[in-house]
């Protein structure tokens, strides 16, 4: 299972960070929601994104922020150290997908959501 890291993490259910989270523990994968809202999702608290919580072992970040506010979250993301980003519909960010690439880090525009439906995760 991969542990995924969802940045923009939401406990408002119709919000598509909530929905991923849903469906990323419906299939067993670790979910570690972070984002500025307070919360619990599934059982777990939401990470406060300011500041900068660390985790360990991450296997994919899939992303809820839109570009302008990912700017000040670059290192932080990247420190993670994740195998893969996902970048959903309406955060796709080319400067952030070059830093990623340049690190390493395999870089998906794609739909958490629909890559989870189709067994593509």
């Amino acid at each position: 299972m991969k542990k995924t890291v969802v940045i923009g993490a939401s406990p408002n259910p119709t919000r598509y960070s909530w929905a991923a989270c849903r469906m990323l523990n419906e299939e067993g994968h670790e979910c570690i929601p972070v984002g500025i809202k307070k919360g619990e999702m599934f059982g777990k608290q939401i990470l406060d994104l300011r500041t900068k919580p660390p985790i360990n072992d991450v296997h994919t970040v899939t992303l809820y922020i839109n570009p302008i506010n990912q700017r000040d979250w670059y290192n932080y993301i990247l420190s993670l150290k994740p195998k893969r980003i996902i970048f959903n519909p309406g955060t796709e960010n080319p400067a952030l997908a070059r830093l990623a690439e340049e690190a390493g880090i395999d870089v998906e525009f794609a739909c958490n959501l629909v890559l989870l439906s189709t067994g593509q995760f």
